[in-house]
């Protein structure tokens, strides 16, 4: 029985953490190559205090939270990229922006606990 229980927490965490359909992913070392241009937008999905502890500059912050109804802000036709801490948040982000019509949306993997 304790196996089942451990099978189905697995499962569960695995389940959570796959992106979106439709939602690509890159590696927070992959990313650092990509900061600097214009024709994207990077959005912090951590609470505002998460955010000022630490940051990645072009990140605009926009808690998780907040996301449906500030979704004006963005530009649904520019690649997306979205982070969070661990990469969980920002899944459930590249989500909400799939279904408001964001067309390509990246999840950044490992979130800043990869960043270095």
């Amino acid at each position: 029985m304790e196996w089942i229980l451990i099978a189905v927490v697995v499962g569960f965490i695995v389940w959570r953490m796959k992106p979106a359909k439709g939602v690509k992913t890159v590696s927070t070392t992959d990313l650092k190559g990509l900061l600097n241009d214009k024709s994207k937008q990077f959005v912090d999905v951590r609470t505002p205090g998460e955010y000022r502890g630490r940051n990645i500059s072009q990140f605009q912050n926009i808690p998780l939270d907040q996301l449906p109804s500030k979704l004006d802000k963005l530009d649904k036709t520019k690649e997306t990229y979205v982070i969070c801490q661990s990469g969980m948040r920002s899944s459930r982000a590249a989500g909400i922006l799939t279904k408001a019509g964001f067309t390509n949306v990246v999840n950044v993997r490992g979130g800043m606990s990869q960043w270095q």
